[in-house]
């Protein structure tokens, strides 16, 4: 499924629209970014690897200073998005096109920092290999979705196969999967809901657009849509689930 769900990511500016209009809508005004940064000392960090990088939304939020960051991303779509912002942040930017999982071609204990922001579900079985390239005292920083986040659309459709994406990694068993392999563990919950009322329909539908890759396994994002826009249109005002939780697991 993952090779189906990424291209919503390979259009840059879509990518970056949604970004804008998800901060528009949440409740929770604080960056996330900044909440997760509160887990790490940047001063110790000088070689970073991100997971499912993008366009590098992630590096868009740090200083610059860094020795090295190497972007891993399937989509090809992303490297000049991810080189731009990387460019600006460390001397040494690389980005690696692999469909993860996969092994890394970089020694063991190599980074300082590994982020993995919105993308861990896609690619579990990467933790050991995870470890081996973190560098000792290194953190591995996650961001991922609460299990939660389809419980308003689930009042309406079958979302079993996205379920079984999000519940590969979510904000309910990351500590338990994490624990597995590193000892050290924290997290932090990032409250959150997105609202919409009945005169911003035109942004409900652009998000389904953006989830329509994800959805489409289950029900067709065109019905989907219609859907949501006339419970919009009925009930005046939507509010959908959007909490996160933010992990930090130590070697």
């Amino acid at each position: 499924m993952q090779e189906l769900v990424i291209k919503s990511y390979a259009d840059l500016g879509f990518h970056k629209t949604i970004g804008e209009l998800i901060k528009g809508h949440s409740e929770n005004k604080e960056d996330i970014r900044e909440v997760a940064k509160k887990l790490i000392d940047l001063t110790k960090v000088r070689d970073i690897l991100d997971l499912g990088c993008g366009y590098g939304w992630f590096e868009e939020a740090l200083p610059n200073g860094f020795r090295s960051i190497l972007g891993i991303d399937c989509l090809e779509a992303n490297e000049q998005g991810f080189l731009s912002v990387a460019r600006s942040v460390a001397a040494q930017p690389h980005f690696e096109q692999i469909l993860l999982p996969a092994p890394i071609d970089v020694e063991a204990d190599t980074f300082d920092l590994i982020i993995s922001a919105y993308s861990l579900y896609f690619f579990p079985d990467m933790l050991a290999e995870v470890h081996r390239v973190l560098h000792p005292g290194g953190i591995f920083l996650i961001i991922t979705h609460s299990a939660s986040m389809l419980e308003e659309g689930e009042e309406f459709f079958d979302f079993s196969n996205l379920r079984q994406v999000i519940n590969n990694f979510s904000a309910e068993n990351g500590t338990m999967l994490l624990r597995q392999h590193f000892e050290h563990v924290t997290a932090i919950d990032y409250i959150n809901s997105l609202v919409f009322v009945e005169e911003e329909k035109d942004d409900l539908a652009k998000y389904i657009d953006f989830k329509r890759e994800f959805i489409s396994k289950d029900v067709s994002p065109v019905v989907v849509k219609a859907k949501m826009i006339y419970e919009l249109e009925t009930r005046g005002m939507m509010r959908f689930n959007k909490n996160d939780r933010i992990f930090a697991a130590r070697k």
